[in-house]
């Protein structure tokens, strides 16, 4: 490709990355630091942590992301650890239900899991059946601090999982054998060996966990904890055209999630071992004594168990006549999803959901493509800087981005013309767009970096233009890399949240997410079909989870790291 058409391609990026990523962040900086007349301010920043609630909540909200960190963890490395070191019965079935939590939006799954755990729930039941409740418990806590924690845990593990499964694989075996030999063993060989050498898998994993829970805006919507500081931008978009205080909230979690991936990056992120480009020892997974084995197994089914709750609290919802105090439906029906089908609610949903991430997707496979061309084929100068942009929106919560949009498109504002009270298409299409990049660009990348650049060469040496090319080489050649990402990007930003509960602000305009919590907050059969609903992302996005990963294999990992 020529220099002139490589450069204008890497400054259409670039302007695009700029106008709908950097500069709606701009805009809430710029609300939350500026005054009325124009002058720096820490007025509004400082209202911040001056008032008791808005403490209260940054506090609740940072403890959130570090207690679902934390959960998580715990529950993916051992899990990784098992899978990595050994061969047991049902390891390529459990490998494949460790990806389940990722089918279900957690606040979906908030809504199944109050069927278990609530008052009047699943568990209360049979422990009161059994005689050993008199009274029925709160299981989520007064606070739901707690719940909102493990939900977001469960739904989030598979990302550490994935990283660190890779990490795992990535470690040469001489290297903890030559540790065994000096008689390093055990937990100490791990401490001092092993951890070191997937500090960058787990860095990668946490970042993304913790910024995920840290700026959830769902679940705690569904368990109605307002006491975190996503709630609390929610609440104060009304407010978004007069107040300041909304604007400088959302700065100081956007600060608070900059300064946590800066200091993990310096502190763990930067860790690196060189290592052989070819295992200097023969490792891989072995068979374990009948006693590991069944801690293998056990492992695995009990954390199988726990994050399948929220699927089957959400299926048994949907599929309930009614479900109010028994350990099962009293009777099963098809009429939900009927309704589900059928509703003045659903149905409109459906189809803009269909459309909002239709041309997102398309959108970014363009996109996507422009990135990976720039990244992998040309030697331009801050092409590696452009990689890194490619994958900042998983690093930047999409409250912050969600909000910011808002506030870049108020009146007076160059992208006014966006303002999504008159027509929320456009910047729906777009915030869906630059959400799911990072899935597009990493996935074309690699299919670009296993793609022999002498086929492209030789297709130019023949008279072929560059464009062309691309269309007829290139394309074909990482067309499965292609729709791997597609079905990552389509089905995610089919069942994307912060972005769809803030900026589908009329109901003819509502995206499937939206309907699902405006349905959930309806009495009487709303939450059923709300249950039903979810029912159906659920089977979509497993489909293409599963479609990607048989595409991508152990490379899916790859897609959610920053």
């Amino acid at each position: 490709m020529s220099r002139p058409l490589a450069l204008t391609i890497y400054a259409f990026v670039a302007a695009v990355f700029g106008c709908f990523f950097l500069w709606p962040v701009v805009q809430t900086l710029q609300g939350a630091f500026y005054d009325g007349a124009g002058g720096f301010t820490l007025q509004w920043v400082g209202e911040i942590f001056r008032n008791a609630l808005y403490r209260e909540c940054l506090l609740n909200s940072f403890l959130l992301g570090l207690a679902a960190t934390g959960i998580a963890l715990l529950i993916a490395l051992p899990l990784a650890w098992i899978a990595d070191r050994y061969e047991f019965p049902g390891k390529k079935l459990f490998s494949a239900l460790v990806l389940a939590p990722m089918v279900l939006p957690p606040f979906v799954g908030a809504i199944g899991i109050k069927r278990v755990f609530g008052q009047t729930g699943a568990l209360n039941a049979g422990l009161q059946n059994l005689g050993i409740l008199s009274e029925p418990v709160d299981w989520l806590g007064q606070g739901r601090f707690w719940g909102c924690a493990a939900l977001i845990a469960l739904n989030l593990y598979p990302v550490l999982y994935l990283n660190l499964v890779a990490a795992l694989a990535n470690i040469d075996p001489a290297m903890e054998e030559a540790a065994e030999n000096l008689g390093t063993t055990g937990f100490r060989k791990f401490r001092r060996v092993t951890l070191p050498l997937i500090l960058p898998g787990l860095f990668a994993g946490g970042t993304i966990t913790f910024i995920w829970a840290f700026t959830e805006l769902g679940v705690p919507l569904i368990f109605d904890y307002d006491r975190v500081a996503s709630v609390q931008v929610f609440y104060g978009l009304k407010d978004i055209g007069g107040s300041p205080f909304p604007y400088a909230l959302v700065a100081v979690m956007l600060l608070i999630t900059v300064l946590f991936y800066t200091l993990g990056r310096l502190t763990i992120g930067r860790s690196s071992h060189a290592m052989m480009p070819k295992a200097t020892s023969q490792g891989g997974p072995r068979r374990p004594r009948p006693a590991v084995m069944a801690l293998c197994l056990g492992a695995f089914t009990v954390v199988t168990v726990l994050a399948l709750l929220p699927h089957f609290g959400i299926m048994l919802f949907a599929f309930s006549r009614d479900w109010y105090g028994t350990v099962l439906p009293d009777s099963l029906t098809l009429a939900n999803f009927q309704a589900a089908l059928g509703h003045n609610l659903t149905v409109p949903s459906i189809a803009n959901s269909l459309k909002y991430a239709g041309i997102a997707t398309v959108l970014d496979v363009f996109i996507g493509i422009a990135f990976a061309w720039i990244i992998v084929r040309t030697d331009l100068p801050g092409r590696q800087w452009l990689d890194t942009l490619a994958m900042l929106p998983l690093a930047v919560p999409g409250l912050v981005l969600a909000f910011g949009y808002l506030a870049m498109t108020q009146e007076g504002k160059f992208f006014a013309f966006l303002n999504p009270t008159r027509n929320p298409l456009p910047l729906i299409v777009i915030a869906y767009a630059v959400r799911r990049l990072p899935y597009m660009v990493r996935s074309a990348v690699a299919g670009l970096q296993q793609t022999s650049v002498t086929l492209e060469e030789a297709a130019q040496s023949l008279g072929c233009p560059p464009l062309r090319t691309l269309r007829r080489v290139t394309v074909p050649l990482i067309a499965a890399n292609l729709v791997a990402g597609g079905l990552l990007t389509f089905s995610f930003a089919m069942l994307e949240v912060s972005d769809s509960l803030i900026l589908a602000q009329r109901q003819a305009d509502y995206p499937i997410t939206k309907a699902i919590f405006e349905l959930f907050q309806l009495l009487g059969e709303g939450r059923a079909v709300a249950a039903a609903l979810g029912v159906w992302a659920m089977v979509f996005l497993g489909t293409t989870i599963l479609a990607a990963s048989l595409v991508l294999g152990k490379k899916l990992g790859a897609l959610f790291r920053v």
